[in-house]
């Protein structure tokens, strides 16, 4: 950065106010009171949302889509309810261990409770000592998992697949065949694709990564895969359409504690994490460029969402193409702008911003502008789910997830705080992402005497000679990998594992094949 740049920044007119539209200096963003926040924002001079705060809780923004909410809310509390069900449930039992019927009534009411039966050999012994109570948490929350999992495959609550060609249309509309996104894997970016973003998951790839610091040689080979399949089948389009690959990173922070609840790959540090998710899609462009020398049909997309209230921040292009750190479209604040206009008139508005930034800045190019404004558009709606639902602010600011998720991708997953993932072929190349999940775990579980439960999870082609049995092997070779990292856990059953698999060559559930509590062995 150059010193008159430098210059220009440290000079810029704050964007804060106060309540009552005075200029102020710039407070500490843990305890700012609620400013005027604008649509187009400056990472140097960006307010913490006040969206609920300085709205009527009665009010709803002309593009929220009521409709979607409701169905998005109860497809949260229906699966959210059945993980909270276990521990009272499980209390409940352990009360009465030595109780006359015991066995019987235990499976009753774990039916009734969690529509489930509980492994019989573990309640068969109870009378001799005690229960394994380690085990049945562990075995009740891979049951509850396993349940939500198929019903998503079963009945596609989400709409992903009436949705998915719709999207890839407007994709190919706006000058992109393919779609690529990486969050972060904190549990609080699990809900991105299809709450905060509002897209549907057939039609855009996810691969989570520990700080959004995904692996650029994997990005590379989805990349050929896409590109090979044009040039191969003319899927989605042919490979001489003038249309490029979309890789977009989500980076996160926190706006109510951003010194300690933003990302705890970055430390906190909002500012780094945007920095080091540019610095992967400049690798990934490279990468392109020096494999195949067509990074003109590369675009890259830098997004951030506050996990406490899931507004978006857009990032604009810089005077190069590459995205601002300094600059992006503050969904918030167009929400605030756009909220007594006329659908038509706030759709309008929102162009506008994005098309003609207010700091005179460079414009993304037109297909972009359209892809961002819809992105924007989508997330009104999320701004409204959480006002509606949790206030304005989400009260779990830091950490809440339900058990680990490892291996490929869970396409399932899409509740925010429900699941940490860490995405990896074999342990030695996720580690790092693992090491913190199970650091968080051992808050969340450990420190309370329950286990952690890991989901293992490889998918496989059914098209493809021995595709499951290698699936299962990987399984195998992870979890013995697992339990060799973490001895002290492991001995003591503080980490306990579920394998699955899926079949990607058809729309079909998951399969269970293993795991350590026991028979589920048995099922190899």
């Amino acid at each position: 950065m150059n010193s008159s740049k430098q210059s220009r920044r440290r000079t810029r007119a704050p964007l804060y106010s106060s309540v009552n539209g005075s200029r102020a200096s710039r407070p500490s963003a843990a305890r700012a009171a609620a400013p005027v926040v604008p649509a187009m924002a400056s990472a140097a001079h960006t307010a913490p949302p006040a969206v609920a705060a300085s709205v009527g809780a009665s009010s709803q923004h002309p593009l929220t889509r009521q409709d979607d909410n409701r169905r998005l809310r109860s497809y949260e509390t229906g699966i959210k309810d059945g993980f909270a069900r276990i521990v009272p449930t499980l209390k409940a039992i352990a009360a009465r261990q030595h109780e006359p019927g015991f066995e019987t009534w235990a499976q009753e009411e774990s039916r009734k409770t969690l529509g489930f039966e509980l492994p019989a050999e573990l309640l068969r012994n109870a009378w001799i000592g005690s229960l394994d109570m380690r085990a049945l948490f562990a075995h009740a929350t891979f049951e509850t998992f396993r349940s939500s999992s198929t019903g998503y495959f079963e009945t596609d609550p989400l709409e992903t697949r009436r949705q998915s060609q719709a999207y890839r249309d407007f994709l190919l509309e706006c000058g992109f065949h393919a779609m690529n996104v990486t969050p972060c894997s904190d549990g609080r970016l699990a809900h991105a694709i299809s709450y905060v973003l509002r897209l549907p998951m057939g039609a855009v790839r996810r691969k989570s990564y520990a700080g959004a610091l995904f692996d650029v040689e994997e990005a590379l080979q989805r990349w050929s895969s896409v590109e090979l399949s044009r040039f191969r089948e003319g899927v989605p389009n042919l490979a001489d359409a003038p249309t490029r690959y979309l890789k977009t990173l989500v980076y996160h922070y926190s706006s109510r504690d951003p010194e300690h609840q933003g990302c705890a790959a970055h430390g906190s540090d909002t500012r780094k994490a945007a920095a080091a998710g540019l610095e992967k899609l400049r690798d990934f462009r490279r990468a392109v460029e020096s494999s195949y020398c067509c990074g003109a049909s590369i675009a890259v997309l830098l997004v951030g969402i506050d996990t406490d209230t899931d507004r978006l921040r857009l990032h604009l292009p810089d005077g190069t193409g590459e995205p601002d750190l300094d600059r992006f479209v503050d969904a918030g604040g167009l929400y605030r702008e756009t909220l007594g206009l006329a659908p038509d008139a706030a759709r309008a508005r929102i162009r506008d911003v994005i098309a003609q930034p207010s700091d005179g800045g460079p414009a993304p190019e037109a297909g972009m502008q359209r892809l961002m404004a819809r992105l924007v558009e989508n997330n009104v709606s999320q701004i409204d789910y959480v006002r509606a639902y949790a206030g304005g602010h989400y009260p779990d600011a830091g950490h809440e997830e339900r058990f680990i998720g490892v291996g490929a991708d869970f396409e399932e997953i899409h509740l925010r705080n429900l699941t940490y993932f860490a995405y990896m072929r074999t342990l030695e190349e996720g580690a790092t992402d693992l090491d913190v999940g199970i650091k968080i775990f051992r808050r969340l579980n450990v420190a309370h005497g329950l286990p952690i439960p890991v989901v293992l999870r490889f998918d496989y082609s059914g098209q493809v000679p021995g595709g499951r049995e290698r699936a299962i092997q990987r399984c195998a070779r992870v979890a013995e990998a697992i339990g060799a990292r973490y001895p002290d856990l492991t001995k003591q059953g503080l980490i306990q594992t579920y394998w699955t698999v899926r079949d990607t060559s058809r729309h079909s559930p998951i399969e269970c094949v293993g795991g350590s509590l026991p028979g589920l062995e048995q099922s190899v």
